[in-house]
């Protein structure tokens, strides 16, 4: 494995041991028997896969390309409750119906998940490994804090540079995705981290204009326009936009053609400070942890329920990102110039 890391420069890999690290003893407190699997199909995994090899010496690794599906399983089963499994995945893997994660967390094992890794190739490689760094002062302070005003708000306005998109019917408990898996039934999910999310308790009570300056396009990929989209909503639902795109005119026109109409659902509160405005990388499941503001189209938003939604028929959700000055929650700033002041 080390000889083949000089994709990733040397200070790259040593970064990225110190937040595997911290992840590890900090976030998912690992003190038990681990399975790494990887691949060698990309710079960052080969990279990763080096990390966790210098944290974890006594763990399982498996090359997921060079072993039968079968044999993944095997080392699984063989795994007891509060152990450890890292997935490094340069795309997704795949073991025929099994769906990797959730069997995991049947079998009440921790699970560190890095997914589409080679969509961030060179310089985007060292902005995932830098986001991987695990601060849990910052991260669960300003999450709990987040949680807490917004679960007892009852008007949020998200002021976009001249437009203001108004939540009028307050929020449904706010859920957290902060490394803080005390009070949670499964330990570990895909990282980076650093999110809140929660959504308007009544759908219908959001309305006006948000200024969107990045979106998820058709290929799960970062797309950012030359100038912010403009997005129209009328009790929350997307009425029109001014200023669109070919590829985001697309990315509506599926979900409208799919789902009938497009609901404005997730509020989204990234933590992570490593990616902003101006530091992105490709892969939006990824950049969806930027520090700010966003939301997302589609019906699909499975935390929560809502009687205009059948889960069924939902099939969307697509996030884009609000060009934000400020955030106030009752008449209050809790963001600006890029951070959150909570």
């Amino acid at each position: 494995m080390s000889a083949a890391v000089n994709a990733l420069p040397e200070y790259a890999i040593d970064l990225a041991e110190k937040n595997v690290h911290d992840i590890l003893t900090l976030a998912v407190e690992h003190t038990q028997a681990a399975v790494v699997v990887w691949d060698a199909q990309c710079a960052l995994s080969i990279a990763l896969a080096s990390a966790y090899w210098r944290c974890l010496p006594d763990a399982i690794f498996i090359d997921f390309d060079s072993v039968a599906p079968e044999a993944v399983r095997a080392e699984f089963e063989r795994l007891m409750p509060g152990d450890l499994v890292v997935l490094i995945q340069s795309t997704s893997f795949r073991l025929d119906a099994f769906r990797i994660r959730v069997e995991l967390f049947k079998l009440q094992l921790k699970v560190i998940e890095h997914p589409h890794l080679s969509r961030m190739p060179g310089d985007q490689g060292l902005l995932y490994i830098e986001s991987l760094a695990y601060d849990p002062v910052y991260v669960r302070g300003t999450g709990h804090a987040l949680k807490a005003r917004f679960d007892s708000a009852r008007v949020g306005i998200i002021n976009s540079f001249g437009e203001q998109l108004i939540f009028s019917s307050g929020f449904e408990p706010a859920k957290l995705n902060v490394g803080d898996y005390s009070q949670m039934h499964n330990v570990g999910g895909q990282f980076p981290i650093g999110e809140v999310f929660t959504e308007s308790k009544d759908l219908e009570g959001l309305n006006g204009r948000v200024r969107l300056s990045i979106f998820g396009d058709t290929s799960f990929t970062v797309n950012k326009p030359e100038r912010p989209i403009t997005l129209i909503v009328d009790k929350g639902r997307v009425t029109g936009t001014v200023d669109s795109t070919p590829e985001f005119d697309l990315v509506l026109a599926k979900i409208r053609e799919d789902e009938g109409e497009i609901w404005v659902r997730e509020l989204g509160l990234g933590l992570n400070r490593t990616f902003t405005q101006e530091r992105l990388v490709s892969d939006i499941g990824t950049y969806e942890r930027m520090c700010g503001v966003h939301l997302s189209l589609g019906a699909k938003h499975g935390s929560y329920n809502k009687p205009q939604i059948k889960k069924s028929a939902a099939r969307y959700h697509v996030d884009v990102f609000a060009y934000t000055d400020t955030m106030t929650l009752d008449g209050e700033v809790i963001y600006r110039d890029g951070l959150w002041a909570v």
